[in-house]
């Protein structure tokens, strides 16, 4: 096990006054988290820190330490996963590599012990017993319904896509050596203890993950022990190292994260390319030819006062303007993310109640799921994405969430398994009005005619997008 940054005794004021740790009293201790909404759901998971004070002073920023000494929370946590679910996952076919990595940190380096094939529940407990192995659980929240509650809602949070792992760590035992990522990580404390170092990003806002050795990262910024209950947040790039202290007989978190390629940089590059297409077909500018030659050349340094001119042009053409065409951004999310949360042993939905008539007052249904988005391409349509639990869609997605299956490349747009309907563009804002509305009555709806209104409606209606109130 690497050497201990210090006693934890030594740095506790330090902590305190760098990761803040908010005393809770009985009132203020939330007891399990309210799923009522996106927006509940995540102050409840931050609490008692309030939204506000999280952006402005704690994202991407530096950690936050929630230490709860709260009895109802530590149960609801603990309730999350244990050690003891692993046997009955086990029996239900998972696989090393795919489901589970079994690993140790060796002298300040990742030592995979996996075994080839399908997990033996026996050998996995032996390896940590004997070995003093971590156990790493990719995706849980394919097998465990809270877990998916709580991800599908902070995907329509955040509006990225939200993984989690488990780490399940036997006493005096390190599973990883010191490392960043390239997600923004929430660590909840489920079981047992674990002792926490972090250290100042030698690369802030990582976009990738890569070990540091010990010489190379000083000494702990934070230090301290999270029990059940307790919640850490650091942003991408916090370097990290995690032990469970020995006479604790082994620590259980989960690492929910999220905004993997989320930044300014990556919506750039994703949307760069539409908007030169666009622009280009009014903007002649952009059609004349480049200089001869240019692509033959190895110093293209008198092309940057044109490429700058060009590059302005574009900017001006942004603000005047059209809304940015659907990106592969957009489209990864939509095919990727969640499905809501109706339980495991619900049907599929089907259309009931009242067709929709012109008078009728409508909602959308699952509106942190539908998406609106204009097509890009020479029919110039418009499309509503609905979540894969709507009829036509064969399987529910939850079982392959983050885990890069072949099927996530089975079509040419990426969104086979993205249940939608097309419509004219002259429907876009129409389909806003409804986006937007908490009701909003079929007549009022922003089209020519009533029978497009009605079209429309019973459209939507067909898929279980809207309801008829």
């Amino acid at each position: 096990m690497p050497k201990k940054g210090g006693k934890i005794a030594d740095v506790a004021k330090e902590t305190q006054a760098q990761c803040k740790k908010p005393k809770l009293d009985a009132a203020a201790a939330p007891s399990v988290l309210s799923f009522e909404s996106p927006d509940s759901l995540f102050r409840s998971l931050i609490s008692p820190i309030e939204e506000e004070e999280f952006f402005r002073d704690y994202w991407e920023q530096k950690p936050l330490l929630v230490q709860r000494n709260d009895v109802l929370v530590a149960a609801y946590y603990q309730s999350l996963f244990q050690l003891s679910h692993l046997q009955e996952l086990c029996s239900q076919g998972l696989h090393y590599g795919r489901d589970v990595n079994v690993c140790k940190c060796v002298s300040g380096k990742k030592k995979v012990l996996n075994k080839e094939g399908r997990v033996n529940y026996m050998q996995l407990k032996k390896d940590f017993d004997q070995k003093k192995a971590t156990i790493q659980f990719h995706q849980p929240q394919r097998f465990k319904e809270e877990l998916w509650k709580i991800q599908e809602k902070l995907e329509c949070y955040f509006g990225s896509l939200v993984g989690s792992n488990v780490y399940i760590t036997p006493q005096g035992s390190q599973g990883l050596p010191p490392h960043y990522d390239d997600v923004e990580v929430f660590i909840l404390q489920l079981e047992g203890e674990k002792h926490w170092r972090l250290y100042k990003p030698t690369v802030p806002l990582a976009r990738e993950y890569n070990v540091e050795p010990e010489e190379r990262i000083g000494s702990p910024t934070h230090e301290f022990i999270l029990k059940p209950g307790d919640l850490l947040y650091f942003p991408r790039g916090t370097i990290h190292q995690a032990d469970t202290p020995h006479g604790i007989s082994h620590s259980t978190h989960v690492t929910i994260s999220t905004y993997q390629n989320n930044s300014w940089g990556d919506f750039l590059l994703d949307a760069i390319p539409g908007l030169v297409f666009d622009t280009a077909k009014e903007d002649v500018a952009l059609r004349t030819s480049i200089p001869r030659q240019l692509l033959m050349q190895v110093n293209t340094a008198d092309c940057t006062k044109k490429l700058s001119s060009l590059l302005r042009r574009l900017a001006d053409s942004l603000e005047s303007s059209r809304e940015l065409r659907s990106s592969d951004m957009k489209k990864d999310f939509i095919t990727h993310r969640l499905p809501p949360c109706l339980g495991c042993d619900s049907d599929p939905l089907t259309p009931g109640g009242k067709l929709p008539k012109i008078d009728s007052k409508i909602r959308l249904q699952f509106r942190d799921h539908a998406i609106i988005t204009v097509e890009p391409d020479q029919d110039n349509a418009v499309s509503i994405r609905s979540p894969p639990c709507m009829p036509g869609v064969g399987s529910n997605r939850r079982e392959t969430h983050m885990m890069g299956t072949e099927d996530d490349t089975a079509s040419e747009d990426g969104l086979a398994q993205t249940h939608g309907l097309r419509f004219p563009l002259s429907y876009l804002d129409a389909l806003k009005q409804i986006w937007s509305s908490s009701t909003v009555t079929v007549k009022e709806l922003n089209l020519t005619s009533d029978a497009e209104k009605e079209n429309l409606a019973l459209s939507l209606w067909t898929e279980c997008l809207i309801e008829v109130l």
